[in-house]
Order: structure tokens, then sequence, then C-alpha cells
């Protein structure tokens, strides 16, 4: 029922910039986390950035390696989170998948366990 399709992926040079957006449908609450997690071959899975309500406003939580560079955001009304990519590095080379899932989970935010939805992915390749 849920789905999440994620956009925006493609080609770029070193030190440009990308935005990524996942659109999610089928979900009936507001009240879910999402996040960013990339893949490569030699890396394996990899957390970087997540967003969930806190009060009128966002908890946000970025990776070490992203921090300062990406910003995630989210679109409540149309269920859609962004991540905008400044300053990209051929190390951020990755396959990029957004992710969903419910706030009330013990789990950091980084593990991919809490999210139960997942987008097919999208490829970004920093040259």
């Amino acid at each position: 029922h849920v789905q999440l399709v994620e956009s925006g992926g493609g080609s770029v040079q070193a030190g440009g910039s990308l935005t990524l957006s996942c659109k999610a449908t089928g979900y009936t609450s507001d009240h879910y986390c999402m996040a960013w997690f990339r893949q490569t071959p030699g890396k394996g899975r990899e957390g970087v950035a997540t967003i969930s309500p806190l009060g009128d406003s966002w908890n946000r939580y970025y990776a070490a390696s992203v921090k300062g560079r990406f910003t995630i955001s989210q679109d409540s009304a149309k269920h859609t989170v962004h991540l905008q990519m400044n300053n990209l590095r051929p190390e951020d080379t990755a396959i990029y998948t957004c992710a969903a899932g419910p706030l009330a989970v013990a789990a950091s935010w980084f593990n991919p366990t809490r999210y139960e939805h997942w987008g097919q992915g999208t490829q970004v390749t920093v040259s």
C-alpha cells in the first residue's frame, strides 16, 4: 500500500549540486520518520540523513561525512522528502534510497531496521 519513489539522481561534476526527492504514497499517518541511505559495493549501506516531526518543526540528523553539505527537508502536505546535496565529492557516488518508518521505535535514526518502507533507489554519480 505504501510506496516510496525517488527522483533527481544523475551525474554531476565534483563541487556541483544535486537535489533528490522521495514521494511517499499510501501513507495515512503524518507521524513517521523519513530518511536517506546510500549504498556502494565497497562501503555498503550508510545512513545519510533523517528527518522527523518535532512539534511545529523538524528533528534532523546527518552523517558526519555529509554534515554541512547536505540538507534534508520534508513537505508534509505532499509526503515528500528532499535531500539537497551541495559541494558533491566523488566519494558521494552511490545509490541513494529513501526510507520511512514509525516514530515509536527504540533504535538509532540510522538503524535500517526501524524503517519498514523503502524506495527503489536512484543513482548519483560524482566525477
